[in-house]
Formats: C-alpha cells, sequence, structure tokens
C-alpha cells in the first residue's frame, strides 16, 4: 500500500483563489475590503517568514493588511495593550492577530486575551474556545480548521470512527480533538505522558500527530489503511549542516502503511494560513451585514 497525499498546499490555493472571488465581489457591495492587522514584536526569524505568509496570502486575496504593526522588541505590555485597544475599536480591522512567541518580558495570554472575540481570527481567546466547547458559532484555531478542512476536502468520513490526536496545546491539540468530536468521532487524546502510545495510535482510524517530535510516529504505529494528518513543523539539520522540514510522523515508512497521509511541507501548513484569512472573511462578513 502507498498512501495517497492529501495535498494541502493545492487545496489552499483552491480555497483562496474562491476567496479573492468573493472578496472582489463583497468589497464592491460594501466599499471596503476585509481588513487585518497582524502585530509583530521583535526580530524573531521565524516569525519573520510567518508573518511574511500572512501578509503576502491577504493581499492575495483581496485583503487589506496596512493596520499590521511590527514593534520593537523593547516595545510594553501598556502600549500592545494600547494598540490591541485602538484595533478592537477600529471599524476598518476584522480581524487581528498577535504573532507568537512575543519577548519574555511580555505577556502573551493578557494580550490574547485583549483581543476583542469577534476578531480574534486566531481562535485562541477564551470566549472562542468556550464557544467551540459548547458547539456555537464562532472563530476557530486555525490549524485544526485546516485539517478538518482537508478531511473534508478528501471525503474522509468521521462519524463512528475512532480518532486518536497526539498533543494536547491549546493551539492544536485540544481544540483539534474538539472540532473531531463535533463530527461524531470518538476520540482519544494522548501526549508526552501516554504510556504505550503505539497501542494507542494503532487504534486510530484517524491519527493527527501534533506534538513537535520529529518523525516520532513510525510506520508500525500506525494502523493499517488509517488516515495520518502530521501537524508537526519541525527543522533538522544533518551532518553537513544543511537543515530541512519534517514532521511528527515518518513519512517514509508511514505511507506505506497509512490509505491517506499528509507531507511535510505542503500539508498542514498552507492551510493554516488559508483559515486565517477565511476567519477575517467570517469576521468581516457578521460586521458589514449587520452594519447595514
Amino acid at each position: 500500500m502507498t498512501a495517497q497525499i492529501l495535498d494541502g498546499k493545492a487545496l489552499a490555493e483552491r480555497l483562496q483563489q474562491s476567496m479573492a472571488e468573493e472578496v472582489q465581489h463583497l468589497c464592491a457591495k460594501y466599499g471596503r475590503p476585509p481588513g487585518l492587522a497582524v502585530i509583530w514584536v521583535g526580530d524573531n526569524p521565524a516569525s519573520a517568514a510567518y508573518v511574511g505568509n500572512k501578509d503576502r496570502a491577504g493581499r492575495r486575496v483581496g485583503i487589506d493588511t496596512s493596520r499590521s504593526q511590527h514593534l520593537g522588541a523593547e516595545t510594553t505590555q501598556a502600549e500592545l495593550l494600547d494598540l490591541i485597544d485602538a484595533l478592537n475599536a477600529d471599524p476598518a480591522v476584522d480581524g487581528i492577530l498577535v504573532q507568537l512567541p512575543v519577548p519574555q518580558h511580555l505577556d502573551g495570554d493578557s494580550l490574547l486575551n485583549r483581543i476583542d472575540p469577534d476578531k480574534d481570527v486566531d481562535g485562541l481567546h477564551p470566549a472562542n474556545l468556550g464557544r467551540l466547547v459548547r458547539g456555537e458559532a464562532g472563530l476557530r484555531s486555525c490549524t485544526p480548521a485546516g485539517v478538518m478542512a482537508i478531511l473534508a476536502d478528501a471525503q474522509i468520513e468521521l462519524a463512528g470512527k475512532i480518532a486518536v490526536v497526539v498533543g494536547r496545546s491549546i493551539l492544536v491539540g485540544k481544540p483539534m480533538a474538539l472540532l473531531l468530536l463535533e463530527k461524531n468521532a470518538t476520540v482519544i487524546t494522548a501526549h508526552s505522558r501516554t504510556r504505550n502510545l503505539a497501542e494507542m495510535t494503532r487504534q486510530a482510524d484517524v491519527l493527527v500527530a501534533a506534538v513537535g517530535r520529529p518523525n516520532l510516529i513510525t510506520g508500525e504505529m500506525i494502523r493499517p489503511g488509517s488516515v495520518v494528518i502530521d501537524v508537526g513543523m519541525n527543522r533538522i539539520t544533518n551532518t553537513e549542516g544543511k537543515s530541512r522540514l519534517v514532521g511528527d510522523v515518518d513519512f517514509e515508512s508511514a505511507q506505506q502503511v497509512a490509505s491517506a497521509i499528509t507531507p511535510v511541507p505542503g500539508g498542514v501548513g498552507p492551510m493554516t494560513v488559508t483559515m486565517l484569512l477565511a476567519n477575517t472573511l467570517q469576521s468581516y462578513k457578521v460586521r458589514v451585514q449587520s452594519a447595514r
């Protein structure tokens, strides 16, 4: 068996093209584009790449990113809270995102909690996580939402299936489990302290790996015919000093066992940015329609 490749990059391109057409239509109707403000503090190289990707993708679909701010590492907590308050009040801003991690002297949680929940396009505000727990409409965490979009596009049925999520972070693992549960999967959450991890993962019809450990999940830990979603993005360096991205799943062994699998790169990553844009568009539509 060689697994079907679940191409998140191609899906992201299709969805972004569809969004661009919708934004063009809505902008003509309502007189302004959706607005996204990304707040980036300091000069973390990884953050620079992520912010650049978000800005390019936003502009590609017609989202206004002109209110984004890159601030020096010396920026204070009070200054950031004031900036978030101003963006919360700005009618041209539909989505606000604080790029993590922030410098150590800042309290990232209080910054995220200051964002208007209806502009929280990362889906990390306690109000939006609470809406997810309750099954209410709201902005969903981008990476888990991207995984769900990949599964839906591949027409993978989840109702009644056993889904194992390896990872319990508030960014991915916990909301991922809740979204799968919402689709009537039977969900098992495993993590770094799970005993006999392989026994857990071999139960999965759908296995989501999101722990940040390179090649943790090997082919022998996968039930034959299962669907494997690799959320991991780990940069490793070989003996010659060359680096490359790998996932939490050992792709070579896993693709010989699984029925379908996401690659790294080109799987979940592009969908994370795409769902950020989708959340911004969703927030925009609610705001412009309610203003009429």
